[in-house]
């Protein structure tokens, strides 16, 4: 995937970055300590690549080694580095509990997703209990004025920043496919601001959706949107439950009482 507005970093300190974070959402993954060979074989590294990069994030106090087993497991340090971030997001729990309510009112994938900065992005994730379900992990990006959420977050903005935004996702699209039409944009965009909601089926992903609405409430100046997502024809069949569970769940746990 091409990161938008990352023209001027080189593709080696790129590379060198997702390497980090593959390796460490692979230990989250499995749960359990690795070897530098287990590392290097899953993610295709050459040896002294994969080993120069350990050996980097644990004298950083990242990973730790055990030389008897010959494994790397993280430390403390990397459950402390992001203990804050939940609760800057979400609050006191307002928010938690919605995506709660929603998720058992609803048995299907509850995501909250914000803007980052070309990309609507997913922020966090609560699987569906269906044995047939599309989910996402946090952090998987959508293209903003693409995606059902996305338009959603934009319809929040004024049409001038809008229109900057489209301007600079045209730029830097290479493929003709992701250009935006910016009338037909706004259209859609009108139309979410009056309806309130958003229901998006077969936009991204063939045969799935989401059926979401913003958030009353922001978050440290950030714009945040919420979403009910699933196989498309299931959504469409219960599109007027969840619907009507989704605004009452936003009136009871999130009242308009202004931005935080």
């Amino acid at each position: 995937m091409k990161i938008q507005g990352a023209r001027d970093v080189s593709e080696e300190v790129i590379k060198t970055a997702r390497r980090l974070f593959e390796v460490l959402e692979h230990f989250d993954a499995v749960q359990r300590p690795l070897s530098l060979k287990e590392i290097a074989d899953r993610f295709g590294y050459p040896v002294s690549s994969a080993s120069a990069l350990l050996k980097s994030v644990v004298a950083l106090g990242y990973l730790d080694y055990d030389r008897y087993s010959r494994t790397y497991m993280p430390t403390m340090r990397i459950v402390q580095l992001g203990a804050w971030v939940q609760g800057a997001l979400f609050g006191e729990g307002s928010i938690t509990s919605l995506v709660r309510h929603l998720s058992e009112a609803t048995q299907e994938t509850v995501n909250i997703a914000t803007q980052s900065d070309l990309h609507m992005q997913y922020i966090h994730v609560v699987p569906s209990a269906h044995t047939i379900q599309f989910n996402v992990r946090p952090g998987t990006l959508r293209p903003l004025a693409q995606s059902g959420l996305g338009m959603m977050l934009l319809s929040a903005r004024t049409d001038d920043v809008i229109e900057r935004l489209v301007r600079r996702i045209n730029i830097e699209a290479n493929d003709p496919s992701r250009k935006v039409n910016f009338q037909d944009l706004m259209r859609r965009i009108r139309d979410l601001r009056v309806k309130g909601y958003v229901v998006s089926l077969n936009t991204v992903t063939p045969g799935a959706g989401i059926i979401g609405a913003l958030l009353p409430q922001r978050r440290h100046g950030r714009i945040l949107a919420i979403g009910v997502g699933g196989p498309a024809d299931r959504l469409a069949d219960n599109q007027e439950h969840i619907l009507r569970v989704l605004r009452d769940g936003i009136a009871r746990y999130l009242p308009a009482e202004g931005q935080e």
